[in-house]
């Protein structure tokens, strides 16, 4: 069978140069239930893609008849592209850009079902979007059979894939897999032969509005061989001792060159909880790399600076951008999770 790998293809790092960003816009849904909710939310996203395209073009896919209103929030320089929505996750949504190093360039469609058929969910529309942006971009698209998401995956462009056990096999997706299985799709498609497999991701992520388990808010490459992790520094918090373990996987696992992976420590923020009393999930992990750039989550907090000279040190050469991200956490996920990268051919 003719696989993205077998014709020479691969997912870039995020770091790799930029054709563009990919970005969905938010209209009104389970998820932003009042106008109010709605306003905040499109002025939070608005902020990303402005800061975006400052380094590198930005399409917003919009929902049907909502240019107007979308451009009211964006900057002129952005592109609006009108398709149906349900939801505005475009990692999640979106395809997975594959490069031959060659001048071609490709994309995986993967199944989309909601982040496992939740029931809250609705994916009647946005199940379509990678294949209508691989028709906008006019390259060859490869249907995955595999229901997976962006968010749930994490290369370093050298033959290494992050992947939770709870997205991938979990309940709702591939359950009736083997790792075996999966690994050998995952492999196929992304141009990867080596799988690091983490158990689980954050523990607010298995609420009723997470995604159960997403790899981008819990550790991502930063450059060949070396991950940034999140960790929790607080005792009070869940996450103290699921980052621990998660950290001690990540130091003992190697890359699919062999080397050990170096882990950098990425401290949570300082602040606990969120306004219902419930543990939050924030990250800085969630990041998105840019071209000439670094879109940083941040959450009004003291460790907001920290996380900017980690990551600038990590990431050389490139500016750090701190982008407040509280109101799109607070709709369950961060600015890696509304953003999808098109690498250069």
């Amino acid at each position: 069978m003719t696989t993205p790998a077998s014709l020479g293809y691969r997912m870039p790092a995020e770091w790799a140069p930029h054709d563009r960003t990919w970005m969905a816009f938010p209209t009104a849904n389970q998820t932003f239930d009042s106008a109010e909710h709605l306003h905040a939310a499109r002025l939070a996203w608005a902020e990303v893609a402005n800061t975006i395209v400052r380094y590198e073009p930005v399409t917003l896919i919009v929902n049907t008849g909502e240019s107007e209103d979308a451009r009211k929030y964006v900057s002129e320089q952005v592109e609006l592209v009108e398709r149906p929505l349900d939801d505005a996750w475009m990692r999640d949504i979106g395809p997975t850009f594959l490069t031959d190093g060659k001048g071609g360039i490709a994309a995986t469609d993967w199944v989309f079902n909601g982040w496992g058929a939740q029931s809250w969910a609705s994916w009647d529309k946005d199940q379509h979007i990678a294949e209508a942006i691989t028709g906008l971009t006019g390259v060859q698209r490869f249907a995955s059979r595999l229901i997976n998401e962006g968010g749930g995956i994490h290369v370093d462009g050298e033959g290494t894939v992050l992947v939770t056990e709870t997205v991938q096999l979990g309940e709702g997706r591939n359950s009736d897999w083997t790792k075996e299985e999966v690994e050998a799709e995952l492999h196929a498609q992304l141009g990867t032969t080596k799988a690091v497999w983490l158990p689980r991701g954050l523990t607010r992520d298995y609420d009723e509005f997470g995604t159960r388990g997403h790899i981008d808010i819990v550790a991502s490459f930063v450059r060949p061989g070396v991950v940034v992790a999140h960790v929790q520094p607080d005792p009070a918090h869940p996450d103290h001792e699921v980052c621990k373990e998660l950290v001690t996987i990540l130091r003992t696992s190697t890359d699919a060159a062999g080397r050990p992976l170096k882990v950098i420590e990425l401290p949570a923020p300082t602040v606990l909880l969120d306004e219902d009393g419930e543990p939050v999930d924030y990250s800085y992990i969630n990041h998105y790399v840019a071209n000439g750039a670094v879109v940083l989550c941040a959450f009004g907090d003291p460790r907001d600076q920290e996380a900017a000279d980690i990551l600038a040190e990590a990431y050389p050469g490139r500016t750090v951008e701190l982008v407040d991200a509280r109101e799109i956490f607070a709709n369950g996920g961060g600015i890696h999770c509304i953003t999808q990268q098109q690498p250069k051919a």
